[in-house]
């Protein structure tokens, strides 16, 4: 492929927002500056766009192998490519769930072959696994999970299994990421609701059934066995204000020992919103009040929260339809994430700085991600050009999702992911995909610089 030159755009990296071009040649950025003509380079025109480094979704479920109806590597990273999406990092509630170094290549097989986007997977952990866990190459994998694994059965959730807990905690050196939810209170809860509305419970008690009591209980717990055993631990989608004051923002997040996320539908829905749109908005853990998503949004800004996230999750639109105890909890969110984010930039809620050490930098550091999150010479060129002032609206004819719908349906945001670059490569520009080239497999290294070295802007 010919070397690539972005002229002017705003360029948003580690803190700064200036005016700069980018070289790219072959799969990596060459250098930032000012440069004039260079021959034989392809040229994009940057001027009045912002240049952000690639956005990691650390947490998505893209449903292959077993449940490609609903969403498979192919579909999903399409669209999140055009979200401005180059990485993701996917979960093992697949059929058959992710738990052995070979579950681990049969999904890197498929993704090599159909993923647009950067690709690694998180290895599913239960009792049943703690053997092959401790054999296995921690390199390998971005991190072990129960996330999703209670779909399986009762008791797969780590919170609700302390004495497994203690123990996995006090052996592994892996970041464990962990779904964070109280089931015996949850239960208690439905069968509360289901008492007083039989099996026509409304979906406005979602956010008093899969309660804060719940949430906080079990993060709680968590917490106290990562600092008796000095763990890594990262808490996945918080949903609540009273969780976030459990966490500190006094390290930066290469020495934190306990770290988490809060995903886009925690920071823009609240309950308020179950009247418009229904099981559309039924997630685990819940969306909770706007009292929550307005803390949930604080703890961000302040650092105590670390990274954004997706929770990336489709089902059809016939499953998500069903009555409240029998429609599935999750919804599709890649292709909409960056723009629903810059609306909060827009809103002067959080910086376009902040977003990008949120949804880019962050992630990377978090889960030792080898080159790629920040726009440095030497890392991946893994890009996106966004307009902050072109409107769009969200329709069945510009849903990507595989499952065609969305919860934005309907929404005009204000800005638009322009053109996405993977590896070097224009993967998406203005609509047009380029398919003939695959995403790379994500490497993980204890190396990764915090600092900035004398050649960087």
């Amino acid at each position: 492929m010919k070397p690539l030159i972005i002229k002017q755009s705003t360029i948003v990296n580690e803190g700064r927002s200036f005016i700069a071009d980018i070289i790219i040649e072959d799969d990596l950025i060459r250098d930032i500056g000012h440069f004039g003509v260079i021959k034989d380079y392809d040229v994009i025109d940057g001027r009045g766009k912002y240049l952000l480094p690639g956005i990691i979704d650390t947490h998505v479920h893209f449903r292959d192998p077993g449940l490609t109806y609903k969403g498979d590597i192919y579909s999903e990273s399409k669209a999140a490519i055009a979200g401005g999406v180059t990485s993701f990092i996917d979960m093992p509630n697949t059929i058959p769930n992710t738990m052995t170094a070979d579950q681990l290549k049969v999904k890197a097989g498929i993704a090599s072959k159909s993923s647009l986007a950067n690709y690694s997977f998180y290895l599913g952990i239960s009792t049943g696994n703690y053997s092959d866990l401790l054999q296995l190459d921690r390199n390998r994998i971005a991190a072990i999970t129960d996330d999703g694994l209670y779909f399986s059965g009762k008791g797969n959730m780590l919170c609700n299994n302390p004495d497994f807990m203690e123990k996995l905690f006090s052996s592994s050196d892996s970041i464990i990421s962990i779904h964070s939810e109280e089931e015996e209170i949850i239960d208690r809860n439905i069968a509360a609701a289901i008492c007083k509305y039989g099996d026509k419970i409304p979906i406005e008690m979602h956010g008093l059934i899969r309660s804060e009591e719940a949430c906080y209980i079990s993060t709680y717990r968590a917490i106290q066995f990562a600092k008796k055993h000095k763990t890594r631990l990262h808490l996945l989608h918080l949903s609540t204000a009273k969780e976030a004051q459990l966490f500190e923002n006094g390290l930066p997040i290469t020495e934190k020992r306990i770290t988490s996320e809060v995903c886009i539908h925690h920071l823009w829905f609240c309950d308020e919103d179950y009247k418009k749109l229904g099981t559309a908005i039924k997630w685990n853990p819940s969306i909770k009040t706007k009292h929550d998503r307005s803390a949930l949004l604080e703890a961000l800004n302040d650092d105590r929260i670390d990274i954004v996230s997706t929770d990336h999750a489709p089902h059809t639109l016939a499953e998500k339809q069903k009555d409240y105890l029998n429609a599935p909890s999750g919804g599709p969110m890649v292709q909409h994430s960056l723009v629903a984010m810059l609306e909060l930039v827009k809103r002067k809620t959080i910086t376009i700085e902040k977003l990008v050490d949120k949804m880019s930098h962050n992630a990377a550091l978090l889960y030792k991600i080898h080159n790629r999150g920040f726009i440095r010479p030497g890392y991946y060129a893994d890009l996106v050009l966004v307009d902050l002032n072109s409107k769009w609206t969200v329709n069945e004819n510009n849903i990507l999702y595989k499952c065609g719908w969305s919860p934005f349906n309907g929404h005009t945001f204000s800005s638009m992911v322009c053109t996405t670059i993977v590896n070097g490569n224009i993967v998406y520009n203005n609509g047009v995909f380029n398919e003939s080239i695959m995403g790379k497999p994500l490497s993980f290294n204890n190396t990764i610089k915090t600092e900035k070295t004398d050649n960087e802007l």
